[in-house]
């Protein structure tokens, strides 16, 4: 009777019994869950470290300890800035100007001095620029010039010595500066232009034009000169002198007055109007000359 009663009690009970989960697959699971996690942390703790690490030698490698010496360096490049370079320094002058077969065209650029010329250039046009002197320096280095032309500039001054070493020099130029003299020309010149300048008689030298054998146009017109220049060359055929301050003239200044034979044909125009002078009262300073001078008799 009690071992029915034992079993009929065992029977009540056993369906309310639920088995356990198996211990090795929860193990398995949590095992594969965490081998993940710990995986990505060591991923994550690895680029971390790498990352952190380059990045603080990144920022040790660019820094930089100045010393002293730097900072004063940095300090007086900060309180003293480097001058202005101007427009044409350093500028080379076929670029500056225009270079072609032997002739430089430099005209209307602003250059305030002659740039260096190539040294086979044989005419140089530097008109209308801003030139306030020429000195010998400028074509020392250039012995084959045979014209130069400065027409329309500021010069003011010119070194004696600046055409003496230019024996091929047949052409020049100087009409509108601000010329008070003229410097000593050079031997062969054929075209002397200085009109439009402020040259006084004194600013000639007696034998300014007697030794220029080849010289056969003289302008001189437009300046405040009081007399007509001295020993002027028999190779003269136009001299102009217009517009000045001429106020006499004498038998010798074309002619000789001691040889009445003589007789100046080469000369073929005088100008002297615009100046004081009055021409009919001179008869004998013409007497040697195919044509009468330009200007006013009465």
């Amino acid at each position: 009777m009690k071992t029915l009663q034992s079993t009929l009690l065992l029977l009540l009970f056993v369906p309310l019994i639920k088995p356990a989960p198996p211990t090795q697959q929860d193990s398995r699971i949590i095992y594969d869950y965490g081998t993940d996690n710990f995986e990505e942390s060591i991923f994550s703790q690895d680029y971390e470290d790498k990352y952190l690490d380059g990045k603080n030698i990144k920022e040790k490698e660019t820094v930089i300890i100045p010393n002293e010496k730097s900072l004063q360096l940095q300090k007086d490049e900060a309180i003293t800035p480097l001058p202005p370079k101007k427009e044409n320094d350093e500028m080379p002058t076929c670029l500056l100007c225009v270079c072609l077969s032997g002739s430089v065209y430099c005209e209307e650029v602003d250059i305030d001095a002659v740039p260096p010329l190539p040294k086979e250039s044989a005419y140089l046009y530097a008109r209308f620029n801003k030139i306030k002197k020429l000195t010998a320096k400028d074509f020392a280095d250039i012995p084959n010039l045979r014209r130069l032309d400065f027409t329309g500039n500021l010069i003011e001054d010119i070194e004696d010595g600046t055409f003496s070493k230019l024996s091929l020099l047949e052409e020049l130029s100087l009409a509108e500066n601000q010329l008070l003299r003229l410097p000593v020309l050079p031997p062969k010149l054929t075209l002397f232009n200085a009109k439009y300048n402020k040259i006084k008689s004194r600013g000639i030298k007696a034998n300014a034009f007697k030794k220029l054998n080849n010289l056969t146009f003289l302008y001189l017109d437009h300046n405040a000169l009081e007399s007509v220049p001295l020993n002027l060359p028999e190779s003269l055929r136009v001299i102009h002198l217009q517009f000045n301050n001429i106020a006499s003239i004498t038998d010798d200044t074309f002619c000789k007055a001691n040889d009445t034979s003589y007789i100046r044909d080469r000369i073929e125009e005088i100008r002297l109007e615009g100046n004081p002078i009055v021409l009919g009262k001179h008869p004998n300073s013409f007497i040697c000359l195919k044509r009468l001078p330009i200007g006013s008799y009465f």
